[in-house]
């Protein structure tokens, strides 16, 4: 999920109504390579500030969702577990669905219907989950399981969320990603839907597709869905993997390798 307050002031000529463009869940961002505006640069620097990973805030939510996991994991090999799996998915739903409307009665001052869409793949994999929960189609499963622990994961261990326990953005974001990373494996290691032969594939070509897409509308849009025109303005894995575009091809290695790994234990059982 994208950035969730505040804006930067845009470069000359790209001023919006009001002066600046929003950073909400796709900001619009210079189209020249992010660092190159001073004026961006401070603003990232003010709000990395925010993120404090060894906050109790953050470490008390890993904490929540690791037990709810475990709990439910469990819970998934008892008979009769279908109604809970529906309520879990319910839940995910109304969960994304109140982020939007949020958005649309004022939430986030500024913000930008074009540019607040739910495109980003986290948004997209809250909604495939709760499909999986409903329905435990193999290939929903699939996708819910390698894109929650190979990227949902990540905004888990490296949230971009400025705002602070108890606000209703903070519930909001754990709730929503620590139930698709809950979900996955409450998927393939409580009921035991594993990943088909070549599922890792599929997956692999589905993600190339989705971002392709995703880049066409930030295109248009002058968006930021997926982080394909710039870093996030918080701390994340990203920061490590070089300047832009380069952490874009890095990061595409990266994902591929952790699905391979995911993917690994059950090519083992496949072979025995």
């Amino acid at each position: 999920m994208a950035f969730r307050g505040g804006a930067v002031p845009p470069p000359p000529g790209r001023r919006g109504r009001g002066g600046v463009l929003p950073l909400v869940r796709g900001p619009a961002l210079p189209l020249l390579p992010p660092g190159r505006d001073a004026r961006v640069r401070r603003a990232r620097g003010r709000l990395r500030a925010v993120t404090d990973l060894g906050a109790p805030e953050h470490l008390g939510a890993l904490l929540g969702i690791a037990l709810a996991t475990a709990v439910l994991v469990v819970a998934a090999r008892r008979p009769n577990p279908d109604w809970w799996l529906k309520t879990l998915a319910v839940v995910l739903v109304v969960d994304e669905v109140s982020w939007w409307a949020y958005l649309l009665l004022g939430g986030v001052p500024g913000s930008l219907l074009a540019l607040s869409l739910p495109l980003q793949l986290c948004d997209t994999a809250i909604l495939i989950t709760a499909a999986a929960l409903w329905t435990r189609r193999p290939l929903l499963v699939e996708v819910t399981y390698f894109w929650g622990l190979a990227g949902t994961i990540q905004a888990l261990l490296t949230p971009d969320l400025p705002q602070h326990f108890p606000s209703y953005p903070y519930w909001q974001y754990y709730i929503a990603h620590g139930g698709v990373v809950a979900s996955a494996l409450v998927l393939v290691v409580g009921l035991q839907i594993h990943p088909r032969p070549w599922a890792v594939l599929k997956v692999a070509a589905l993600t190339i597709a989705y971002t392709a897409l995703v880049g066409a509308i930030d295109l248009v849009t002058g968006a930021n869905y997926m982080y394909l025109r710039a870093k996030p303005p918080t701390a994340t894995l990203l920061d490590v993997l070089g300047p832009w575009p380069w952490y874009i091809g890095t990061a595409a290695l990266i994902g591929f390798a952790l699905l391979a790994l995911l993917d690994a234990p059950f090519r083992l059982v496949r072979r025995r």
